[in-house]
């Protein structure tokens, strides 16, 4: 399986801040917002990835991330020049997806829990489209799942006044190498884009869509507000400073994931690259700090 990682759009909630930079590219704590995209997509053992996003932000996300080589990964990019839906990634990447399958995760939502990534590897292999559940109180406010008693998805709806269910779901989705047919195959909404809620709506009415549950404790945040941002960033300092280690690092994913070796991971946080010198934020000692705890 292949992924995608959908770092576009105008951000217009998050402006002023966002006038002259892509919201990825905004800090949540001691990261980049799309560090911890791309951390879930390397747990779930992800790691050739296509990064999509504006034509103008574009050469700012290839100057943080490179060719991915560093994390064991093979990066490509590609430019949205208008903000015409999230299933328009699957046409922007046709020629990278192929006759893979495709993860695609949205650039500005954080997932975390305990076995994530295990959870994720049991649906990289999928026969058609696998959408991840979340319970979450307030589901009038998500794409919420209707699911039958043997807990079978039936329904998809869009910001319901009366959830048929407390699950929704969050910016991440499973599909096979078809995906790419079934997104040319829909019809541009009222507000000129391509859902990726009529891509689900399509594969359940060929009887493909799957849904997984993801843990109760699993903590997701979809970074599109100030509050939004502020709650992230609280969350992930809180939790690394009282345990010590790092949520959302690409280079503790990789190496969890075997995509790059201890060597790898120590070169890393000596900063050998002076391109990368993280030693001085503290961000290196982390990642030794890593080390330390796997070696247990």
């Amino acid at each position: 399986m292949k992924g995608i990682v959908l770092a576009g759009g105008r951000a217009t909630r998050l402006s002023p801040a966002s006038r002259a930079t892509s919201k990825q590219l905004m800090h949540v704590y001691d990261k980049p917002l799309i560090y911890y995209p791309i951390s879930t997509l390397l747990h779930a053992r992800i790691h050739e990835i296509l990064v999509i996003s504006t034509p103008d932000q574009l050469p700012l996300f290839e100057g943080l991330l490179g060719d991915g080589s560093q994390w064991g990964c093979s990066f490509a990019y590609a430019a949205q020049p208008e903000p015409n839906g999230i299933a328009a990634a699957f046409l922007i990447g046709e020629d990278f997806i192929g006759d893979d399958d495709v993860a695609l995760i949205l650039g500005d939502n954080i997932f975390y829990g305990v076995g994530l990534g295990e959870h994720l590897q049991q649906y990289t292999d999928p026969p058609g489209a696998v959408v991840f559940g979340l319970w979450v109180p307030d589901p009038e406010r998500y794409g919420v799942l209707e699911l039958d008693d043997a807990g079978q998805v039936v329904g998809v709806h869009e910001k319901p006044t009366d959830p048929p269910s407390s699950f929704m779901i969050p910016g991440l989705y499973f599909y096979d190498h078809s995906v790419v047919e079934v997104a040319r195959s829909i019809v541009p909404s009222a507000r000129g884009e391509l859902e990726i809620s009529e891509v689900n709506s399509t594969y359940l009415r060929e009887g493909r869509l799957e849904v997984c549950k993801l843990p109760f404790s699993t903590e997701w945040f979809d970074v599109g507000t100030f509050d939004a941002l502020l709650d992230a960033q609280t969350w992930v300092a809180s939790h690394q400073r009282r345990k010590g280690l790092l949520i959302g690092s690409p280079e503790t994913a990789a190496h969890r994931e075997g995509f790059i070796s201890s060597e790898q991971l120590r070169a890393l946080a000596a900063a050998e690259d002076q391109d990368r010198d993280l030693a001085k934020s503290g961000y290196g000692e982390h990642l030794l700090r890593f080390l330390e705890f796997e070696a247990r």
